[in-house]
């Protein structure tokens, strides 16, 4: 007869809600059915900026099929910081506090509770029960405010990261940076032509399709085991290591499958939230975001408002600028403005320049990446400018930019020389391009624009196995956002010289792989290929130490020639890769080549983008009616995925000009909090976008890498708003360019 109650795994029956018959504890070896698995669901501020006077959650306990709530008490503070591949730290007190708040909710949606039970439903119920007295304050809603001298205050401890402060603490700057060359007074005053403007830009989201989701389950031997979907499995491990002061040996971390990420889903919004569910639940937790939580709750990109100045000679020589630049952090530090700093000049020779760059908190969700995080926006003022310089001088935009470019040798903005760069190159074959010379249309206007993105290195690891048919697994730790693993399993073939189809790439859960950082910053072909190539070489070598074995001669006597292992004195024939490893049982074991690299910043690379909109003068309403995507990918190792990054950074630029923002009323709440008014272009909204890929080799690379996948969406602001000045006469210094406002200024003049 069977026991539909019971589970037995070998002689031991296991309820199926995962409690042990005999011991009457959770055994998570158990089937993990449905029942088993609770629904958590969290409860959020109703308000922008307020007060936690006290949370009161004894009606939802004592409510049937509510199995665990927690609030901001069951999140221990923490002042811990996670190091991230010794390019910066996330402020784990911080993450913590977004996490639950403790004392105030510091943004609508500001997570305060949450509840796991055995329905969603059930969850959503109890969340409600839960009472909690604000003590509602003034939100502070945008930068001017924040900045003002009775500003409301978010957070009393915060005080200015720089040399020396800005301002004594409590303040709403949470940081500043600079960056400086030359004598910007006397190079404006040698200059002949001066412009300078205003430009702001709104907060805008990543749009990934797939919302935040995970699953947690917390063992009764301590062992933590999470699914979620991110772009950085060890980043979930020690960031909830960290947050709930649980050893991180103890949490194992699976990424599934991502459906969208563009740096939208580093750090953790559920996770640490399902773990400690579990915990107290003695079951496993699964969270998911809905669409509207996912707007108000996870991190959009800054909205800023930059002041920038540009001098240049009659003849078009740059010879000075300057820009303030403010970016919205949202409810905790933490904006790209290091960054928007970096980049805002990097294209150009200036010999004078002062660039100052501030990261201001405000009540709005805190900030998160978004592709070539902080560039976009800077470059939007830079590219503008440099487009009203080249038709105050009646110069060619492209000869204008060609005349400034750097070049191998030249120093960046913020400190080191360029290695070998494509900005000229990319320029080049921007001007040689059909699209450039291609006769307009009425109504129709033409914008380019450059951009650039410093690229990432960090840290990472890979393993190639070699099984005994010849055939090879690759394992790594980074999601694949973009390609990766069809560019790695090319790289194990072109080092072992086998078939592509039979490399088998994979990502690895965190107790299977070696340490390796996020995916992101453009950084995963370059600097994880470089592991996957060590790695795949290691098997090379031990490889040829098989044949030696084989032949029985010394290892010097044995060389890699095209794929296959050759005798040096020539007296024998070659062995494939296929050969060697029908061997391996008798000749020492399995064949597992590994690798690990800490690798230097990737090269960095440019783009080149050609925008041609058509405009509706009396609805405003615009059309990108032709686009054209030059760029420096270093080397192409996929050249089909390289373009489809391209035209992926592309369409979100393009959104971003024209339709994307966030919307907030007075009181802080954001009103467009779903796609049906958070206006993401469609497919039918964009023409086929052409793309160029140009190839100058990085040095740092075994075959010439560049990360490709953020510079695309650099230039989309300013080509588009380029192409708006083209056509309608009107400098647009505001985005997004949508009907509304382009018909009002468009009246207005």
């Amino acid at each position: 007869m069977t026991d539909r109650t019971y589970t037995y795994i070998g002689t031991r029956p296991v309820r199926h809600d995962g409690v042990d018959k005999v011991t009457g504890r959770a055994n998570y070896g158990a089937d993990l059915a449905l029942p088993a698995m609770l629904h958590g669901v969290v409860l959020r501020s109703p308000y922008a900026h307020a007060r936690i006077v006290s949370i009161d959650t004894s009606r939802a306990e004592a409510m049937p099929g509510v199995k665990a709530v927690i609030t901001g008490r069951d999140i221990p503070e923490t002042f811990a910081k996670l190091q991230i591949g010794g390019e910066g730290a996330f402020d784990l007190h911080d993450m913590s506090d977004n996490l639950l708040a403790h004392r105030k909710a510091l943004y609508h949606g500001h997570a305060v509770a949450a509840v796991a039970a055995t329905s969603a439903d059930l969850a959503r119920e109890a969340a409600s029960r839960i009472d909690v007295v604000y003590e509602k304050l003034e939100p502070v809603c945008t930068i001017e405010r924040a900045l003002a001298p009775d500003a409301p205050i978010l957070h009393s401890d915060l005080v200015t990261r720089t040399r020396p402060p800005v301002a004594p603490g409590p303040t709403n700057i949470a940081a500043r940076i600079e960056f400086r060359r030359g004598d910007v007074e006397k190079g404006f005053a040698e200059a002949d032509v001066i412009v300078e403007g205003e430009f702001h830009t709104p907060m805008v989201h990543q749009g990934y399709i797939e919302p935040h989701a995970c699953v947690a389950r917390y063992g009764e031997d301590g062992r933590v085991v999470v699914w979620c979907t991110t772009q950085g499995g060890f980043v979930v491990r020690d960031a909830c290591a960290g947050i709930l002061g649980i050893d991180a040996a103890n949490i194992k971390v699976i990424p599934s499958e991502i459906g969208g990420g563009f740096g939208g889903k580093i750090v953790v919004y559920l996770e640490p939230l399902a773990i400690a569910l579990s915990r107290k639940a003695h079951r496993p937790v699964k969270m998911v975001m809905t669409r509207e939580e996912v707007f108000r709750a996870t991190g959009p990109t800054s909205g800023t408002k930059v002041r920038m100045k540009l001098g240049a000679k009659r003849d078009g020589t740059l010879v000075a600028a300057s820009a303030s630049m403010w970016y919205e952090a949202g409810a905790y530090r933490g904006s790209p403005s290091g960054a928007g700093a970096m980049c805002c000049l990097a294209p150009y020779k200036i010999p004078n320049f002062f660039v100052e760059a501030y990261d201001i908190v405000v009540n709005r969700p805190k900030v998160a990446a978004y592709r070539a995080p902080g560039s976009p926006n800077s470059m939007f003022a830079t590219e503008s400018l440099v487009d009203e310089l080249a038709r105050r001088l009646s110069l060619d935009p492209i000869d204008l930019r060609l005349m400034n470019a750097v070049a191998e040798g030249d120093a960046a903005p913020y400190g080191p020389a360029y290695g070998p760069i494509g900005l000229k190159q990319v320029l080049e074959k921007t001007r040689q391009h059909p699209h450039w010379q291609a006769p307009l249309e009425p109504n129709q206007g033409r914008g380019v624009a450059c951009g650039f993105w410093f690229n990432a290195g960090m840290n990472s690891s890979a393993t190639v196995m070699l099984h005994t048919d010849g055939s090879a697994a690759v394992a790594t730790g980074n999601p694949d956002i973009g390609g990766t693993r069809v560019a790695q399993a090319l790289m194990v073939a072109e080092e072992l010289g086998i078939p592509v189809e039979r490399v088998r790439p994979s990502v690895a859960d965190t107790d299977s792989v070696g340490f390796t950082d996020l995916t992101g910053g453009s950084r995963v072909c370059y600097a994880t290929g470089m592991a996957v190539i060590e790695a795949a070489r290691d098997v090379r070598e031990q490889l040829r130490a098989r044949a030696a074995k084989i032949w029985d001669v010394c290892l010097d006597r044995v060389g890699w020639e095209a794929g296959r292992v050759v005798a040096l004195d020539g007296d024998r024939p070659p062995l494939t890769v296929a050969e060697i490893a029908g061997q391996i049982a008798r000749t020492g074991g399995p064949i597992v080549g590994r690798a690990s690299v800490s690798a230097p910043m990737a090269g960095p690379a440019f783009a080149a983008h050609i925008c041609d909109i058509e405009v509706d003068k009396e609805t405003g309403r615009s059309t990108v009616v032709r686009y054209t995507a030059v760029q420096d990918a270093g080397k192409a190792v996929h050249p089909s995925f390289v373009e489809g990054q391209m035209q992926g950074g592309v369409a979100q630029g393009i959104g971003w000009a024209l339709n994307e923002e966030y919307i907030f009323d007075t009181d802080g709440v954001m009103e467009n909090a779903g796609f049906l008014d958070y206006r993401m272009p469609v497919a039918s909204d964009l023409p086929m976008i052409d793309t160029v890929i140009v190839e100058v080799p990085n040095p740092l690379h075994p075959y010439g890498v560049r990360g490709v996948g953020e510079v695309p969406i650099v230039p989309p602001l300013a080509a588009v708003a380029n192409a708006m000045r083209d056509v309608t006469g009107v400098r647009f210094t505001e985005l997004p360019l949508s009907p509304p406002r382009v018909l009002q200024r468009l009246s207005a003049d």
